[in-house]
């Protein structure tokens, strides 16, 4: 395998070291989609034939999910640095190797993909960053309407079936990740599946998008119903991941924090416009081109309320980073995060650099400050981690991040391209941290 190992922190622990107070100018160009790759990497499993990806970010999330098809028995080969070639026919025994994947949330995607090809799944129970309660029973839910039997046993997803069968599958709660599992599970079924109150995000449509690539008949994603006809194989195919909306939304709320002018470019401006939408109601200017979008500031922020949804309203992995931007700005803010029960736990990292923020279950109170100091914070999860970075760029000051293996899961080479557009931003290893074992 000619990727790069899957490092979850557990060897090295890394820092960043900001120097803030500089505003960001120049351009900067979007990887793509850590939400839409960590979903499609699995779905080569339901091929007959090789696959190539294209446009694949540099992440640690991605390289687990190599790690893992590699691990049992896919050969997995990078053309060039965003380029990979998937062959997983070599795969024959449906088991996720336990340490893999309990690094990784996403990695009960595998839980579809390897029920639609073997119809039968062996998984841990899913990793990532700690944001609370995060069940599957949807997922499972939807296997089981699909014909088959579901067992946890020792932290492990057991999942057979001897043959899945189209069905009406409807989902209690608009989730992300049981409308990918169980697309993934019944491109292969015999008949129809219909997938009701189904979500819409821009990841679930590129999965789609891929499927169909291989000869899948899916029709209907990006609205609340998907309806998936079965067939008997598919084909290999060359595919390009869509860019990552949450990415991009991220560097255009850094150049909002630090007063910056920023072009950023390889985006696609639909899958953004919640983020747009609020960030002008803020104060900020966007303006939208075709593939890019530039972010610039020359009046005072002003206070917004802010609630997450389900796509296409405000997404919750865009909440952190929106918060603070808002604690720079005038008055105060209202933000609710009713999708995850630990999202606001960054915030007595924020406090530590000066933020007014009171938190009462879901909903956060900002009490603007106009002005954060640097400070020594550690990253609690991804995106989280990505609102510190922000909140040390716009700071007075130095900051220091710890545990940045978080951010690492989602945003490629994030330094150095904050370098590019004028950050004072270095990573830094801290001395004895092999010793130390990251939770993730």
């Amino acid at each position: 395998m000619s990727a790069a190992s899957a490092d979850t922190g557990e060897n090295t622990l890394e820092k960043f070291i900001i120097k803030g107070g500089r505003k960001l100018h120049g351009e900067v160009e979007i990887s793509g989609a850590k939400n839409a790759v960590v979903a499609i990497i699995p779905a080569v499993i339901l091929s007959d034939e090789p696959c190539v990806l294209e446009n694949v970010p540099n992440i640690s999330d991605v390289s687990i999910s190599l790690r893992i098809l590699y691990e049992m028995g896919a050969s997995v080969i990078f053309l060039d640095k965003h380029t990979v070639r998937i062959d997983a026919t070599g795969i024959t025994d449906p088991i996720v190797p336990y340490e893999m994947a309990k690094h990784m949330r996403a990695s009960y995607y595998f839980l579809g993909t390897l029920l639609g090809k073997f119809g039968r799944a062996r998984v841990s129970m899913p990793g990532g960053c700690d944001l609370g309660d995060r069940p599957i029973d949807q997922h499972l839910k939807a296997f089981a309407a699909l014909g088959a039997t579901c067992t946890i046993d020792r932290g492990m997803v057991d999942i057979q079936s001897e043959g899945l069968y189209g069905t009406q599958i409807y989902f209690d709660m608009v989730t992300v990740g049981a409308t990918i599992n169980a697309m993934l599970a019944a491109v292969k079924a015999t008949g129809m599946t219909v997938i009701e109150n189904a979500a819409k995000e821009p990841h679930i449509v590129d999965l789609a998008n891929f499927l169909n690539s291989m000869g899948a008949d899916i029709m209907g994603a990006g609205t609340d119903v998907i309806k998936i006809k079965g067939v008997k194989r598919l084909k290999g195919a060359a595919y390009a991941v869509i860019p990552d909306q949450i990415e991009a939304g991220t560097f255009m709320v850094a150049a909002a924090a630090t007063q910056g002018n920023v072009l950023i470019k390889n985006v696609i401006p639909k899958h953004l416009e919640s983020i747009t939408a609020k960030l002008a109601k803020i104060g900020v200017n966007v303006e939208e081109f075709d593939e890019s979008i530039r972010i610039s500031v020359d009046g005072p922020l002003v206070k917004a309320s802010v609630k997450t949804m389900p796509h296409p309203g405000f997404p919750t992995d865009m909440q952190p980073q929106i918060s603070t931007l808002l604690c720079l700005a005038e008055g105060t803010s209202i933000v609710t995060d009713g999708i995850f029960d630990n999202r606001f736990r960054y915030v007595n990292e924020l406090r530590r650099m000066g933020a007014d923020i009171s938190v009462d279950g879901k909903v956060a109170v900002i009490e603007g400050v106009g002005q954060l100091m640097g400070a020594p914070v550690t990253a609690p999860d991804l995106r989280a981690g990505a609102a510190l970075v922000i909140a040390g760029l716009a700071a007075k000051g130095v900051t220091e991040i710890e545990d940045i293996y978080h951010i690492e899961r989602g945003y490629e080479n994030f330094e150095e391209k904050l370098r590019g557009i004028g950050a004072d931003i270095i990573k830094k290893t801290v001395p004895g941290a092999a010793a130390r074992k990251a939770v993730v």
